[in-house]
């Protein structure tokens, strides 16, 4: 028996909503950080906004990413399209290491090959304090969605390195406003460039997770067998099997053992409803599919238990 619970059209709804304003202000943002880069010289504001860049990009692939997982399941895709959100963080990560790549090797050659041009603090401080604003009410706006769907946490990753790097960007710009050590700038840039590869690292890690269809983080699959084994008629819990079609979406299917006793009291519809309860009730489990079987049966290997 299978207890389908879809996820729901309205988070859905609101997941691209959020999306689609965050990518409305860091499109903005970084408009307004290449023409500061362009008037000031400076080459941390440049990787910021060539990040900015890569977080428009990030966000416009978790929309489309978004809209296709969406769509209902069919006779070809009968899982849906969930795995569409897993799909567009795993090209969000390949981006974040191009980008942290690309912008590590310009601040690198900066510094063993510094340029005569002075880079202008004042408007340098502006423009990056524009960012980090921006930023700060984009990770406000992904914060809540970000826990339920691995897609608009990839999304939220980027606008929270890109904050950090706005950062990086103000205190360079403070200390080439006050000390005219043109260097600051250039260090800003590579510390934007190594900042964003463990974020990367991380995001890639957990689409892998999802793709290798492992258990979710927090789930432990004895825990579960205990919690359906103290259900009255369950003699014995095996094939166990749990993943996620992508974050927020877990799968559940076992085999499950009933007594003589249950199966002659007719109890079986009443049994799978417990089942089914404790799956949701307690382990955050909406789909979840259950084989009843007698315990007169012969015993079923339980390699995959």
């Amino acid at each position: 028996m299978h207890d389908h619970v879809p996820r729901g059209g309205i988070r859905a709804f609101s997941n691209r909503r959020l999306l689609t304003i965050s990518l409305c202000l860091t499109a903005t943002v970084m408009i307004v950080q290449v023409i500061g880069a362009i008037l000031t010289g400076s080459l941390a504001l440049l990787a910021d906004a060539a990040h900015m860049f890569t977080d428009a990009s990030a966000l416009v692939i978790a929309l489309i990413a978004s809209t296709v997982a969406a769509r209902p399941a069919d006779d070809r895709r009968t899982f849906g399209y969930q795995r569409a959100e897993v799909f567009g963080a795993l090209i969000n990560a390949i981006i974040l290491i191009v980008l942290a790549t690309t912008v590590g090797v310009e601040g690198v050659k900066r510094l063993l090959e510094p340029t005569e041009t002075e880079v202008a603090g004042p408007l340098m401080l502006v423009v990056a304090v524009i960012g980090l604003i921006a930023n700060a009410i984009a990770m406000w706006l992904l914060s809540s969605a970000q826990k339920t769907s691995i897609n608009v946490r990839g999304a939220y990753l980027e606008v929270l390195g890109d904050m950090i790097g706005s950062a990086a960007v103000i205190v360079a710009a403070i200390i080439i406003v006050t000390t005219g050590w043109m260097p600051a700038d250039a260090i800003a840039s590579l510390f934007i460039a190594v900042m964003i590869i463990p974020r990367a690292i991380v995001l890639l890690r957990e689409v892998f997770s999802v793709l290798a269809e492992s258990a979710p983080a927090n789930t432990h699959v004895s825990e579960i067998r205990d919690h359906l084994l103290a259900l009255d008629g369950v003699t014995s819990v095996h094939d166990v099997h749990v993943w996620q079609l992508t974050r927020g979406a877990p799968v559940f299917t076992a085999h499950v053992k009933v007594s003589q006793q249950l199966l002659a009291e007719g109890r079986t519809d009443e049994l799978l409803e417990h089942l089914q309860s404790c799956l949701i009730d307690h382990f955050d489990v909406a789909h979840s599919t259950f084989q009843i079987e007698s315990d007169a049966a012969a015993d079923c290997e339980e390699a995959h238990a």
